[in-house]
């Protein structure tokens, strides 16, 4: 019988999902429960299984087109299980023996197939041997990946198909690229053999282009921020801080943080003082909503914070904020960090937020102008700390001193938020920056 797999409801507010990868063809036998297409759906890939056992009948729907939720997916032949199931050892004993036959009676049939590299033109006189490379078996000719790991075998330079995946139905992961990378490509079957010399550049060739399918995380992104430019009039604003004293702070927590296995970075601190200047200025921590057009007051302070990975931005939320010491603070950013930088983020980790801060401090350039996380009404940018030359009041003089600066710049939607009230939550901000010691008493 044949069994229509419609794409599940798997999240509140998600009406459509784009297919990112198929895990499997027409024909292939899925037991239940087996992940069966990747989707995204705003900002997260999410594994999908299949609900019953069968054969694969028809896939609907190819990589990089948008379904909706509802919509008939794939066509599984339950029908076909049982019979898929009892045949496979059977099929396998028969190509055993078919192997044995064929082959001469005096070789062995390895596992791995060897590949031989091409051969090089001869140096000095002398040709290069080309190396034998043990090629590994995966499951219906495609190695299995993740988006990201096929972005980082691009940029390794590294064929997927040579490379074993140590995953779920061998499902290649980025710690098998480096793995294989370190390893090189000649391993297991051929200790003795030599590395592979490398191939010279091709003559440079003027013209030409190439196109890349605008899909995935990065088409979720662009539309996104069109949205939020289109619904939101932006205003800025820039302010610098003094972070001398808090960096001094920071070097004397470092040994606690460290002896408990924290990695105590400037972002706590930043996210304590904007929680305090959020409770100043409520207004910030508000969204509009369009259908009532009612200005929603949050009670909670659900900060995100925007992450760089392969993929593109991403802003997972930390929740409830406001109830977490420096160290707590700390550890989650690691943790919710890491995780969306592997892919690992669930639904509920974007979802929520109340406010947001982006850091682009560690790549450099005086500041940016940040674009507000939409339907949020504000978003924080920290920009780098560099020691430059200020005027300070010493002994009653004013003198030229060196001191550690840094930038915030903010982005507010303007039919919310005035531009004095962006001012001064700011300004509170930085006067809990530049007084560390007001943050830590809210520590005690």
């Amino acid at each position: 019988m044949a069994f229509e797999f419609k794409l599940p409801d798997i999240g509140e507010g998600i009406h459509e999902g784009e297919i990112v990868q198929w895990l499997v063809k027409p024909g292939d036998y899925v037991r239940e429960d087996q992940a069966i297409v990747e989707i995204m759906t705003d900002k997260v890939t999410a594994e999908i299984p299949s609900p019953v056992s069968g054969v694969i009948q028809e896939l609907r729907g190819k990589e990089g087109e948008v379904v909706k939720v509802g919509a008939v997916i794939t066509v599984i032949d339950e029908k076909a299980a049982e019979g898929a199931v009892s045949a496979q050892p059977m099929a396998a004993a028969t190509a055993a023996s078919a192997a044995e036959v064929a082959a001469p009676a005096k070789t062995s049939v390895p596992k791995e197939a060897a590949v031989s590299a091409p051969s090089l033109p001869p140096t000095n006189g002398k040709a290069k041997s080309a190396t034998a490379v043990m090629a590994p078996e995966h499951p219906a000719g495609k190695a299995l990946a993740a988006p990201a790991t096929r972005k980082m075998a691009r940029q390794l330079g590294i064929e997927l198909s040579m490379v074993q995946g140590s995953g779920p139905l061998g499902r290649i992961t980025p710690e098998d690229l480096r793995r294989f990378q370190q390893a090189g490509p000649a391993t297991t079957s051929r200790p003795t053999a030599v590395a592979q010399p490398t191939m010279a550049r091709p003559a440079y060739q003027s013209g030409g282009e190439k196109r890349v399918p605008f899909t995935g995380l990065r088409r979720k992104i662009a539309e996104h921020l069109v949205k939020a430019k289109q619904t939101a009039p932006h205003f800025s604003y820039v302010e610098e801080v003094d972070m001398s004293r808090l960096m001094a702070v920071r070097d004397e927590l470092l040994p606690i943080a460290e002896d408990q296995g924290v990695r105590l970075s400037y972002l706590p601190f930043i996210m304590k003082a904007v929680i305090e200047g959020l409770k100043k200025y409520p207004v910030l921590n508000s969204t509009l909503d369009e259908n009532t057009q009612e200005l929603v007051y949050k009670y909670d302070y659900h900060l995100g914070i925007a992450v760089a990975t392969d993929q593109g931005l991403i802003v997972p939320v930390i929740k409830h904020a406001d109830q977490k010491n420096l160290f707590t603070l700390a550890r989650e950013i690691s943790d919710i960090a890491g995780r969306a930088r592997t892919g690992k983020l669930g639904l509920d980790d974007i979802k929520g937020g109340t406010f947001t801060v982006t850091s682009i401090g560690s790549i450099g350039g005086m500041f940016g102008i940040p674009i507000i996380n939409y339907p949020e009404v504000a978003i924080l940018g920290v920009n780098k700390i560099e020691k430059r030359p200020v005027v300070r009041n010493v002994g009653g003089q004013d003198q030229i001193v060196i001191r550690d600066m840094m930038y915030l710049s903010i982005s507010c939607d303007h039919r919310i938020v005035d531009g004095a009230e962006a001012a001064h939550f700011v300004k509170d901000v930085i006067s809990y920056l530049e007084a560390p010691s007001r943050l830590l008493m809210e520590e005690i």
